[in-house]
């Protein structure tokens, strides 16, 4: 067969079961190597999948024709109905995230469809991969969603509700102490995915929140669903009004996934033994941060990354069962701010990007 020159599409890579697709369709070797045009590749490849063609900004997007993933012994296939955007998916088209593959690249790293092998309705989890109509993704990352779910909102759960989960798990906030005040936490980008999730979590919990956000509309809508203390970043320093809304007191977390200044500037949100809690950089600049104020108030900067934890299989299960649990009994659903047809998934991305969103923004595939 004739050399191809043109790179793979990468499709799900999941800790040592890769799979891989090519971009560039080639006939048979009885063909002489011909490539195919577009219609001819239409024609014969089985599905659809949203490509990163390119590193760049969302428009590097593209609905392509590519060849089915196969699965490995330790996952499953699945027949997508919708995927859940996330701000890792724009460092992932913009090359800013962390062993992303080269481009060219099926995106999407959470979805809700039907396993084929029994017809379950579930939703998943894997790294890249998940913005197609099939994919391959790892059996231990799929959970069966509620009956009265849609599919955006099981596209919209696992990211945002175990990275939330586990921001509470470490602060040490999961179980807090009895006959103590509330504990406080302040959460940043309160109105968005994660911390729309945090909030819902948070309220079972019965924590203090705090959140910042740009709008004194999503503030509003952020407080229905259980936030005690809205902040509005465009006319208050939050660092300011912290230490007013506590009395000069602090909170005990941060939920930070600013970066630059922001990580220094929330650690002096802390009162004594706080944490703050990293789990990204939106605006693109890594933690600023001189470990010497964590000394007066015994302080600690933690990292979360649901990459690494999703390989934990012992912690993912501890996670799910309390979160299905709440799921069960109807006390958290995913907030859906925004849905797009994939055709769409540049606009999609780009209102993640300008922060214009509220709750989730989910694609429909199917």
């Amino acid at each position: 067969m004739k050399k191809r020159s043109d790179p793979p599409i990468r499709g799900c890579l999941e800790r040592g079961a890769p799979t891989f697709v090519t971009q560039s369709i080639y006939l048979p070797p009885k063909s002489g190597g011909r490539k195919l045009d577009a219609a001819a590749a239409d024609r014969l490849l089985p599905m659809k999948a949203l490509v990163i063609s390119r590193l760049g900004d969302p428009e590097v997007l593209e609905v392509r024709s590519v060849p089915d993933p196969t699965p490995t012994s330790l996952q499953e296939l699945i027949e997508v109905e919708a995927g859940g955007i996330n701000f890792a998916d724009i460092m992932s088209a913009q090359g800013g995230y962390p062993g992303t593959p080269k481009p060219p690249l099926v995106a999407g790293r959470e979805f809700c469809g039907t396993r084929v092998s029994d017809g379950q309705r579930v939703m998943g989890y894997t790294q890249w991969s998940a913005f197609a109509e099939r994919v391959a993704a790892p059996s231990q990352l799929l959970w069966p969603i509620p009956a009265a779910w849609s599919a955006e909102e099981g596209a919209a759960f696992p990211v945002n509700y175990f990275t939330a989960y586990f921001a509470y798990w470490k602060a040490g906030l999961l179980e807090p102490p009895a006959g103590k005040p509330a504990p406080r936490v302040l959460i940043h980008a309160v109105a968005g995915g994660v911390g729309t999730a945090a909030v819902q979590i948070g309220k079972l919990l019965g924590i203090e929140m705090y959140g910042t956000s740009s709008s004194e509309e999503k503030l509003l809508r952020v407080k229905t669903l259980g936030l005690q203390h809205g902040i509005n970043y465009k006319q208050r320093d939050y660092e300011e009004a912290i230490k007013d809304l506590t009395h000069g007191e602090g909170v005990d977390a941060v939920f930070e996934m600013l970066g630059g200044e922001h990580t220094a500037k929330s650690v002096r949100c802390l009162r004594d033994f706080g944490r703050v809690i990293v789990y990204g950089a939106a605006t693109g600049q890594p933690a600023h941060v001189d470990a010497r104020i964590l000394y007066a108030k015994g302080a600690s900067v933690h990292g979360l990354w649901l990459t690494y934890l999703s390989g934990n299989r012992e912690l993912m299960k501890q996670a799910w069962r309390q979160l299905s649990a709440w799921t069960a009994n109807g006390r958290l659903r995913p907030v859906i701010g925004h849905v797009f047809p994939w055709e769409k998934a540049a606009e999609a991305y780009r209102l993640l990007l300008e922060g214009k969103n509220f709750g989730k923004v989910v694609l429909q595939i199917k």
